[in-house]
């Protein structure tokens, strides 16, 4: 019997015409979109911190970091060993290694801590981005303690401790009082089973126990606590007076656990490395914050900045996708030709880089207009726009990316599979589209400043292209009597209107030209790659490949 060569046994063929590693990249420094966006509306001191956070999130660590978080989900863990309640959730070391990078870097306190920066919210915004495309689910706790503290500022002397351990403060996982902390977290305890968005049908109730340190203890379930390990919980209960806001720590000042059972942990599609719970409320001890029966009020600010947290995640998910397509298109060669350089590959990835675009140019302008007081009645209107459009979209923009690669974008193998399962949470969280749409109509009804800001930023767009200006006159007219059933369809064409304006003004003429085409004109299809063919591909795609043609 012959041997059998060595080459047979070890492989049948040498691998070719793969693309090159993913990473190490600087996430940053190659997303001309962004930087270009973040640069003209924060400036310097943004873009320092853009670098450097954009080199760390793209290294191959933390991008494995990611990976595993994801692989390795959180456990729950009720009893101890000896049968009493623990009400835990375990992770997985990588996952709390996330959390301790992103505090590290600020993206939790950054608006708080400049306080004078022109465009420190945007800080959030585009920082969270930036994480998410290493890791998404770290960012929902990390987002929700960002936005805390506008809903404690409404109750300084029981909300000013708390703030004064979350800024500033670096990640400790540790259950302990907050006192004995150096840094905390904080989530949000909103629906229950018979509500759900409709969080006046709550049935969770509040019962005084010192009223003059407006303590009171909490009695009732919730569907759903997000980030149930966090070191307190922004909840809503009935009292005597109505509805009303309470702030439920985890650990009492004097070391106790609180009242806080948790009953299961959910089984979710996406998200997998954060933890969301039921939980239940046994005689939790809590605190009232702000006027008692006015509960919606106080944590709608909590909700307002939380929504500015769905849209930078939301576009992490959209760069990570197009990133790694354009990858593989740039790498891969299929009938002698580079993906890339083939026409119809060529129009896909473009209209990708098409939506991104707009994407960046919508979620960053809404991020520099918070935290200005003068621009107050645009940024409650644009963010609603902004988490419904750009939410509803990023499902099929992840899919058209996965279908780049073919088959291996279809497998674990690739961060893929996990973006598109991640890629709906956030048009659901924070008020799904429904709830987002009416809330845009009753902002234009409630807060006729709203409206005027709108029109005054699409304004200056005006006369720059035809396609835009008369979309812009049909907008005019459907706002004069806007009626319920119209809400998504008003919310979409005052969203693909400000998009337009923003790129029109500020974006590439290829990218502003076919986005008016396709988006507010008839130029383009129902799927994308559908483009006029003047459209300038080559020079949208050398944007996103860094080639010059």
């Amino acid at each position: 019997m012959t041997g059998t060569p060595a080459a047979a046994v070890l492989g049948t063929h040498e691998v070719t015409n793969q693309p090159p590693p993913f990473g190490p990249r600087n996430l940053y420094l190659t997303d001309t979109a962004l930087r270009e966006a973040v640069r003209r509306e924060a400036g310097d001191w943004l873009d320092a911190r853009m670098i450097a956070l954009g080199a760390e999130v793209g290294s191959e660590r933390v991008l494995g970091l990611g990976d595993t978080a994801n692989r390795y989900p959180p456990e729950f863990a009720p009893f101890d060993r000896y049968g009493q309640r623990l009400d835990e959730v375990r992770f997985h070391p990588a996952y709390h290694e996330l959390m301790g990078l992103a505090m590290a870097h600020g993206i939790h306190d950054l608006p708080w801590r400049e306080t004078g920066a022109r465009g420190r919210h945007l800080g959030h915004l585009a920082m969270l981005a930036l994480f998410t495309e290493a890791e998404a689910g770290t960012m929902c706790p990390i987002d929700m303690t960002y936005a805390s503290v506008a809903a404690l500022r409404r109750q300084p002397d029981i909300g000013d401790p708390w703030i004064g351990k979350l800024v500033g403060g670096r990640y400790d996982p540790v259950l302990a009082p907050i006192g004995e902390k150096t840094g905390i977290t904080v989530g949000m305890a909103m629906t229950e089973k018979q509500g759900g968005s409709d969080v006046r049908a709550n049935a969770t109730r509040a019962f005084p126990v010192e009223p003059a340190h407006r303590l009171h203890r909490i009695v009732g379930h919730k569907w759903f606590c997000s980030a149930p390990m966090s070191d307190g919980f922004l909840t809503l209960a009935q009292t005597a007076k109505g509805l009303s806001c309470f702030l439920v720590p985890r650990v009492l000042p004097d070391g106790t656990r609180n009242g806080i059972r948790l009953m299961r942990l959910k089984d979710k599609l996406g998200n997998r490395s954060n933890a969301s719970a039921e939980i239940e409320y046994a005689d939790a001890l809590a605190w009232l914050l702000g006027e008692e029966g006015h509960g919606v009020s106080v944590i709608i600010e909590m909700v307002h900045h939380t929504r500015l947290g769905t849209i930078g995640s939301t576009l992490g998910i959209m760069r990570r996708a197009l990133a790694e397509a354009v990858n593989h298109v740039a790498g891969r060669a299929a009938f002698r030709r580079r993906l890339i350089d083939q026409p119809l590959m060529a129009r896909v990835i473009a209209d990708l880089a098409i939506e991104y675009e707009a994407a960046v140019a919508l979620a960053v302008r809404v991020g520099a207009a918070f935290g200005n007081e003068d621009e107050a009645p645009f940024a409650r209107l644009a963010v609603a726009l902004a988490k419904y459009w750009l939410t509803k979209r990023n499902p099929g923009f992840v899919y058209e990316c996965m279908e780049c690669h073919g088959g291996v974008g279809y497998c674990e193998d690739t961060p893929l599979p996990r973006l598109f399962r991640e890629s709906p949470v956030n048009g659901i969280w924070e008020g799904s589209g429904n709830v987002i749409a009416l809330d845009v109509l009753r902002t234009l009804g409630r807060e006729p400043r709203a409206g005027e800001a709108l029109l005054a930023e699409i304004a200056p767009a005006r006369g720059a292209d035809q396609t835009f200006d008369a979309a812009a006159r049909r907008l005019e007219g459907e706002l004069r009597s806007p009626e319920e059933a119209d809400a998504r369809q008003i919310a979409e064409r005052m969203a693909l209107l400000l998009q337009g304006a923003l790129l029109l003004r500020h974006g590439p003429p290829a990218v502003a030209d076919a986005f008016c085409a396709t988006r507010l004109g008839d130029g383009g299809g129902r799927l994308h790659g559908v483009l006029p063919k003047a459209t300038d591909v080559t020079a949208i795609l050398a944007r996103q490949t860094g080639e010059v043609a």
